[in-house]
């Protein structure tokens, strides 16, 4: 399409007008403004049904497109896929940097057993901890990878990994993509939701294979004779799981010897993976369940936050546990879900069932993920 210095389309004839916009949507002029292409007009349909009908059109065009309603009728805007997205994507790049700076300094620190004061007087010794920066970042970016990988395949206008830099225990909070425009379909929006938590799985095995195969690390003899009070990470099952095939341990009782931090990494996969997987608005179990039930999801997403406060309490009052034991992560993550499910989930244009083959994807992956549950993931001993 030819383009304007402003890259707007250079004549009427050039703007798209698939059969469905004429047939479900009366233009009464068009608008360009900064690349998109804004119809104003009045739908002839109920405004969810116009956008079920025309999207699909203006996706094989190159466009996504949304729907405005004013107090002078309605406007369809369409915005092409590669609007916006020309040149080099500092903050993605700026994110993942310091994020890797992150991850390399709590590694070398928090579990590699790196004196502070060396790190202080040559930062290069934090490079040690690469094999740790290694495996969080590959099972994080992978993961948002499948869903990077998923998008571009059903053209969807999906952005790159924005990983996100943080301290203390992993360096990181996880990493997300931004998905621009409406899915088209459940079937997408599926295929998008459940190709995340897949490669995440995958390679959260194959770090934790490879973990568990590495020699432990030696915990300076000053450390290991600390007492006080520590966080203990507890396996979840699928972890146990692995290294009970395997042959191998997580866990040693000389307190000289540690894990290898590279099993650190297969731990944080399953742990996001299973926070993802929470069936509440824009997560991925949000999204797969969305498709897999239809709008019934948004019952299964109200009992969510109630769940994840119950166990809370449940640790707290029968368990005898505190805020830093588990207790305030669920309720953490009860907060969290009731927003994020008040938010409301995706909401497909076409609302055609899933299958049985993409059903039967759904639960296997819901089930995997349930091996990554435990009820006190994190607690703080006495040593």
């Amino acid at each position: 399409m030819p383009d304007r210095e402003d890259g707007s389309p250079s004549a009427e004839a050039d703007v798209p007008r698939p059969e469905p916009l004429r047939t479900f949507f009366r233009v009464d002029d068009v608008h360009y403004d900064d690349g998109r292409v804004r119809y104003r007009g009045e739908s002839y349909i109920p405004e969810r049904t116009l956008l079920r009908k025309v999207v699909p059109a203006f996706r094989d065009r190159g466009y996504d497109v949304e729907l405005e309603v004013t107090e002078a009728g309605h406007v369809l805007v369409a915005t092409p896929f590669d609007h916006g997205r020309d040149g080099v994507p500092w903050t993605n790049v700026v994110l993942f940097v310091t994020t890797v700076l992150t991850t390399l300094f709590v590694g070398a620190y928090g579990w590699y057993y790196v004196p502070l004061g060396e790190i202080r007087a040559n930062p290069l010794t934090m490079l040690q901890a690469w094999p740790f920066t290694a495996a969080v970042l590959g099972v994080l970016m992978v993961h948002e990878l499948g869903h990077y990988a998923a998008g571009k395949y059903h053209g969807i206008d999906v952005s790159l990994p924005y990983v996100i830099p943080f301290i203390f225990p992993f360096g990181t909070l996880g990493a997300v993509i931004r998905m621009r425009g409406r899915m088209p379909s459940r079937k997408v929006l599926f295929d998008v939701g459940v190709a995340g938590p897949i490669a995440g799985l995958v390679a959260t095995v194959v770090v934790t294979v490879i973990g568990l195969s590495l020699d432990p690390i030696r915990v300076p003899a000053e450390v290991a004779s600390q007492s006080g009070t520590m966080i203990r990470f507890n396996n979840p099952p699928l972890l146990t799981l692995i290294a009970d095939l395997l042959g191998q341990q997580t866990g040693y009782e000389d307190p000289g010897l540690a894990a290898h931090p590279v099993i650190i990494g297969g731990w944080v996969g399953m742990f996001f993976t299973l926070l993802n997987l929470l069936p509440v608005g824009q997560l991925d179990g949000g999204h797969m369940i969305r498709a897999m039930v239809g709008p019934r999801q948004e019952t299964i997403a109200s009992l969510v936050p109630g769940v994840l406060f119950g166990l809370a309490a449940y640790l707290y009052y029968w368990r005898g546990l505190g805020l830093d034991q588990s207790v305030g992560l669920w309720a953490f993550w009860g907060v969290f879900a009731m927003v994020i499910a008040f938010n409301g989930p995706a909401n497909p244009a076409e609302e055609d069932r899933l299958g049985p083959a993409r059903m039967a994807v759904g639960v296997l992956t819901f089930a995997v993920g349930a091996l990554c549950f435990l009820v006190v993931p994190i607690e703080v001993v006495t040593t």
